[in-house]
């Protein structure tokens, strides 16, 4: 590849998978979550009885519980080397560059990367459902859990839901116009707005480049995908970028 001065990565689930947080699972045609409980026997949600407006609505005590069990198993686990090989990029690298995130997780954070946008929200934040304040939230949130600004008792996991607006889009566009390297890392290149994030990157002319597992939905948008762990795949790349 040519030199490049501004970057734009996008990670999805593939990049945390291998530290063993959970994923979208699909069994016959309909999407669930899956997260391990106490018995370490895989529980099975379907995204729309867990992850919309209309689910938190309809059963607030079990989206509420099941984003504090996602919460705690995040505890359990640590950045893996594809986290880690980003967070040296981010501090080694002179030109612009924004690692946008899928994933809810706190691993790009703990690896050490600071120039970050989580599109999709945060597990370890509460969003104020009356006032739109945002706090960190570590702990268990049961539903009616005041909020600490306008003291309402809506606070609700600071999450986008399937149907409601991504974070930081503005920043995001505007990071992908001016680009001249896009890179897709774990992807499933199914889930809109981020599929699309390539055919913007390229529009404005950047390289485009697929790091992933196996190919994706997306894999055609990108003049080259490489193959593989993200674990062995982006240590690598990020190797070569600081060498180029």
């Amino acid at each position: 590849m040519s030199k490049h001065s501004n970057i734009v990565i996008l990670t999805g689930a593939g990049i945390s998978a291998e530290s063993g947080v959970p994923t979208f699972r699909t069994k016959g045609g309909e999407t669930y979550w899956e997260v391990y409980e106490d018995d370490l026997v895989p529980k099975y949600h379907r995204v729309e009885d867990v992850c919309t407006p209309e689910a938190l609505a309809a059963d607030p005590v079990l989206v509420h519980r099941f984003y504090d069990m996602r919460r705690a198993a995040l505890a359990a686990v640590q950045p893996n080397a594809a986290h880690q090989a980003l967070a040296r990029l981010d501090r080694s690298w002179s030109g612009d560059l924004l690692i946008v995130t899928q994933n809810v997780d706190d691993l790009h954070e703990r690896a050490g990367a600071r120039r970050l946008q989580h599109m999709h929200g945060e597990l370890n934040s509460a969003l104020c459902a009356a006032c739109e304040a945002r706090a960190p939230w570590p702990d268990p949130m049961p539903p009616g859990q005041p909020c600490a600004m306008c003291k309402q008792p809506a606070l609700r996991p600071d999450i986008v839901f399937f149907g409601e607006v991504p974070y930081g889009m503005e920043r995001i566009e505007e990071a992908l116009a001016g680009c001249d390297l896009f890179v897709s890392i774990g992807t499933s290149g199914a889930v809109y707005p981020a599929a699309g994030f390539v055919q913007l990157a390229r529009r404005f002319g950047a390289e485009t480049l697929e790091l992933n597992l196996e190919r994706s939905a997306g894999s055609g948008w990108f003049a080259q995908s490489r193959l593989g762990p993200a674990t062995q795949l982006v240590p690598a790349w990020v190797d070569e970028t600081l060498a180029d």
